[in-house]
């Protein structure tokens, strides 16, 4: 490793450390969520974060943009939300002198930082305005592209036992995320952190750590570590084990998946695991890393058959029966 990029994911460590710092003096006792909320935006690419109401999902999207410094904008998604109302529209405007003209008003996707809040409330058009944006980072509106903000980041939340007025989102856009985010209920002790932390007179701040090109100049840093060839035959392994019509498919894949996961797929784990190691405080990821990310890249890239429901099959249990198979092969050769 040249000494150049050694020096620079040391000292992007360290920053990162303080970026963690300063989300915890906020966000408490949600460690796993907030690394892989990090490790996205790390990795350049979208979150969708999943969860019940009242676990802090909007709070954490609130701390980020301040901690990373980033343009933040809030979009409240119901039933009657328009393409328009999310891209920005043209309006016909009359100049002093009776001229008229059209003039664009930019809509809240033009900010670094989109949060899309209950993203399943909109409707499928609505829906489809974010897939440009999400992949190109750019908008076609009345004809004319325009560029958004860098860096583009969207993290948006879902509420998964609410289902009544809801639309599910398309497989299309779902792959558009790099990871999805379980936010799960705190145990005891950190709830009871949470209680005594935002109900006394003042409630912590968070501080700035980075800013927006900062983040972009992390995010090549990610994109230069090196990865051992093992590391990344594990990421192929797993990926192409998790798809029903592949060779090397397990049985329980082949009975209980209907579809499985992309390329775009393989390309999340590279990423995540990178971003990982580094907030970790490592120089390359490892295979531990794929094997814990695997669930958060891989889950909302599948889809269960109805063999799998009628005999009340998970997700989870197929993802990591591969991942613990593919995890032992590469030890086996190790």
């Amino acid at each position: 490793m040249a000494d150049e990029l050694l020096h620079e994911i040391e000292a992007l460590g360290e920053r990162l450390g303080e970026a963690r710092a300063a989300v915890a003096t906020r966000i408490i006792g949600q460690d796993r969520v907030v690394d892989l909320a990090l490790a996205a935006m790390l990795s350049g690419g979208h979150a969708l974060l999943m969860g019940l109401p009242g676990l802090g999902k909007t709070r954490l999207v609130e701390t980020l943009s301040t901690v990373m410094g980033l343009d933040g904008s809030r979009i409240q998604f119901t039933p009657d939300l328009m393409p328009s109302d999310i891209l920005g529209s043209e309006i016909l405007e009359t100049a002093p002198d009776g001229s008229r003209a059209f003039r664009y008003v930019e809509g809240p996707i033009f900010a670094q930082l989109l949060m899309a809040d209950e993203i399943n409330r909109a409707s499928p058009r609505t829906q489809s305005a974010l897939l440009q944006a999400m992949q190109e980072r750019e908008v076609t509106v009345a004809g004319e592209t325009r560029r958004l903000p860098a860096p583009f980041h969207v993290l948006a939340t879902q509420n998964p036992i609410e289902q009544e007025g809801t639309y599910p989102l398309p497989e299309a856009q779902l792959d558009r995320f790099l990871v999805k985010i379980d936010v799960a209920y705190p145990d005891r002790e950190t709830e009871r952190a949470i209680v005594l932390a935002t109900t006394g007179a003042a409630e912590a701040e968070a501080s700035r750590v980075f800013d927006g090109a900062s983040l972009i100049a992390a995010q090549d840093v990610v994109r230069r570590m090196p990865v051992g060839d093992s590391v990344v035959d594990m990421i192929l392994d797993l990926v192409r084990a998790c798809r029903p019509d592949a060779e090397d498919a397990p049985e329980s894949v082949r009975r209980h998946v209907s579809w499985g996961p992309g390329p775009r797929a393989a390309q999340a784990l590279m990423l995540l695991a990178r971003a990982q190691a580094l907030l970790d405080g490592r120089l390359a990821p490892d295979a531990g890393d794929v094997a814990r990310l695997a669930q958060p890249v891989l889950s909302h890239r599948m889809a269960l058959s109805f063999a799998a429901r009628a005999e009340n099959v998970s997700l989870a249990q197929i993802i990591d029966e591969v991942a613990d198979r593919v995890t032992s092969v590469a030890s086996r050769a190790a």
